[in-house]
């Protein structure tokens, strides 16, 4: 007890969720519905996850009742969503431990778990960690001439589209991310240059067919071998990869998307048991080998399965997670949380 005669015990949740992306703000919809106390954790300073990190502007259109969805309004709605129940949020915290620990205030024999993060400790009956691919950092080119203009012309994410107005941009890359921006760059663009060291595109079939269609210039069997300019990019050295023929082409911005290195990073020191350096292993409840630990959304892996990273896979994943986790901590209660319609009707 404090002077004033408050407990001064630290607060429990029933569900905390690690990573507050697209996945760990539905997970946070969903445990409200549920009627559970819940608090989201994550790194970043901003709600949104990679969305927000990397493609704020860009569109995504695999999402359910939106056939096209710019990425910070989908983070807008999911976070008002989220927000229609008592949620906490603990943004730009870096979870580091998790440890099983009897609960502050509980019955004797309680026992839940505490999550250390960079800025304190947090108690919850429950944990989902959803932190999409864990840590990730952009896959550089190992090059001079491109370090010295990075932030001078020269980026790894994009996070404003309209820093492309009247620009010529090249794109260097073939996965969804480089057609996405070529694609976002082309209507605004003085003229847009994608570059592409193979023929076959990582990117969806239907951004591709876009690509083919549009005004971008598209080089294949072309890599990136010199950025230029007197303090800010103005020019780049590009070849071909079959004869070392070299191009020289004016330029205003480039985009470097090349990929991302990813790793669980502290993750992979609190005993769960993983599939690579990237997947936690989870079965079809979305149980981790922890009690009460779930894992759902990029990270989370079933034996025998692909990895599936989509946004709508990883709702579907959460949920299961969710309701699993009501029981667990609830003995007795129902798996099936009953219709939306009727819980928002009581709300």
């Amino acid at each position: 007890m404090d002077q004033m005669g408050k407990s001064t015990e630290p607060e429990v949740f029933d569900l905390t969720i690690l990573g507050a992306g697209p996945t760990g703000m539905f997970g946070a919809f969903y445990a409200g519905m549920r009627e559970m106390s819940c608090k989201l954790i994550d790194a970043l300073p901003q709600a949104g996850g990679q969305i927000t990190a990397l493609y704020p502007q860009k569109k995504i259109f695999d999402t359910p009742g939106f056939p096209a969805i710019v990425g910070k309004d989908l983070v807008e709605n999911l976070f008002e969503q989220a927000g229609q129940w008592d949620t906490k949020f603990a943004l730009g915290e870096r979870a580091e431990t998790l440890r099983r620990v009897p609960l502050p205030g509980g019955e004797p024999d309680e026992e839940g778990w505490v999550i250390g993060t960079t800025k304190g400790d947090h108690y919850s009956r429950a944990v989902i960690i959803a932190a999409g691919i864990g840590a990730f950092r952009p896959v550089k080119l190992p090059n001079e001439s491109v370090d010295q203009f990075e932030g001078k012309g020269l980026d790894y994410f994009v996070r404003d589209i309209g820093k492309f107005a009247d620009k010529r941009v090249l794109i260097v890359g073939g996965g969804d991310s480089a057609v996405d921006w070529a694609l976002a760059a082309e209507p605004i663009a003085e003229h847009v240059t994608l570059i592409h060291r193979r023929p076959g595109f990582r990117a969806h079939d239907n951004s591709v067919n876009q690509l083919n269609e549009s005004s971008v210039e598209v080089k294949i069997h072309h890599e990136l071998r010199e950025i230029q300019g007197d303090g800010h990019v103005e020019r780049a050295v590009i070849f071909d990869n079959r004869t070392d023929e070299e191009t020289t082409i004016d330029v205003d911005a480039t985009v470097l998307s090349l990929g991302f290195k990813a790793d669980l990073g502290p993750i992979r020191k609190w005993g769960l048991e993983t599939i690579g350096r990237r997947y936690i292993r989870v079965n079809n409840k979305m149980e981790t080998n922890l009690p009460n630990v779930y894992a759902a959304g990029d990270l989370a892996l079933q034996d025998d399965l692909e990895p599936l990273n989509l946004i709508v896979v990883g709702y579907g994943q959460v949920t299961v997670a969710v309701n699993y986790a009501y029981v667990a901590i609830k003995p007795g209660e129902k798996v099936f949380p009953g219709h939306s319609s009727e819980k928002m009707a009581d709300k």
